[in-house]
């Protein structure tokens, strides 16, 4: 095997990148089939690759071996209020011939990044152990996982008793606050440690009206006696930042949001609020559902693998002090 020689990242690489993305997605839909079949195809690869390329700030590596492209990494910062001083490696970011060259390719972008202050590193991966390794040993951990799931013919979702499940109304919104809240205290707490802040109430209602007023999102809520006590909302899955083309089925709905308040956990409402936002789905002609996960919820990385979700894709993440 040749020596690796790596350069930075150019124009010029983009057809011979978009041939090595094409392939991978390749490898990547003989272990989830649902995603989409175009993007074996180089051209349309190359309209993802193209949009990460062509991202602001976007700067990047290319790996030769033998005159030969056998790799490239970019990636561009995202707003600095949310992720601090960030660069964000996407989906269309990378791809390899083997595993070990991402390590080369992170090193010879890595370098410019951290010079430009940059220190707060995210990847978006495949699931490929090969490839999750060569990460983790450059440093890197897990901090969120991405499912997908077929949407089935569906029945109707047992419903525990004493619950009911029903779509919310303007009067709803104040006790919605509260269920809004749960999921982002549960976020705050250990072992997930988030730094976001909490939402202020008016905040909250804002978005809750706006939800409401809107016809994007399709929100059911579980009620106990009258009282909301979790809620989930469903939406098209190309208003996802995250669930970009190359990592979605062709005719996906999006499980953006879903919290129970703490003495309901376990009572059985959220497996009944999941099959029902799966039957609204199924009449609304989609065909898989994808969601995702903070992996250090403990409560959510257990609930939804058990619902039927399949790990397809990796938010990996680096500081480096």
């Amino acid at each position: 095997m040749g020596r690796l020689e790596v350069v930075p990242f150019a124009d010029a690489h983009l057809d011979d990148a978009s041939r090595l993305l094409a392939a991978r997605h390749k490898r990547w839909r003989a272990a989830e089939p649902l995603l989409q079949e175009r993007f074996e195809d180089p051209s349309a690869a190359a309209e993802e690759l193209q949009a990460a390329w062509r991202a602001e700030r976007t700067t990047g590596s290319a790996a030769f071996r033998d005159g030969r492209l056998v790799g490239y990494l970019v990636g561009a910062p995202r707003e600095a209020a949310v992720w601090g001083d960030n660069v964000w490696v996407e989906l269309a970011g990378h791809a390899v011939d083997e595993p070990e060259d991402a390590r080369d390719l992170y090193a010879g972008a890595a370098d410019r990044w951290v010079e430009e202050g940059h220190t707060r590193h995210y990847a978006l991966i495949p699931v490929d152990e090969g490839l999750v390794d060569a990460w983790f040993r450059l440093g890197f951990g897990q901090q969120q996982a991405h499912g997908i799931r077929a949407v089935p013919a569906h029945g109707e979702p047992r419903v525990p008793d004493g619950f009911e499940i029903r779509r919310p109304t303007t009067d709803d919104i104040d006790a919605l606050l509260e269920v809004d809240l749960a999921l982002a205290r549960h976020q705050r707490s250990l072992p997930v440690f988030s730094s976001r802040p909490l939402p202020t109430e008016d905040e909250l209602r804002a978005d809750w009206e706006k939800t409401l007023a809107g016809d994007e999102e399709d929100v059911l809520i579980g009620c106990l006696e009258g009282r909301p006590i979790a809620c989930w909302s469903v939406c098209a899955a190309e208003l996802s930042s995250y669930f970009r083309p190359l990592g979605r089925p062709a005719k996906a709905c999006f499980l953006a949001f879903a919290s129970t308040l703490p003495e309901a956990r376990g009572s059985g409402i959220g497996v009944a609020l999941t099959e029902a936002s799966l039957a609204r789905a199924a009449d609304a002609g989609y065909e898989a559902m994808v969601t995702d996960w903070r992996v250090t919820n403990l409560l959510a990385s257990r609930f939804w693998p058990h619902r039927g979700f399949r790990p397809a894709f990796l938010r990996l993440y680096r500081s480096i002090p």
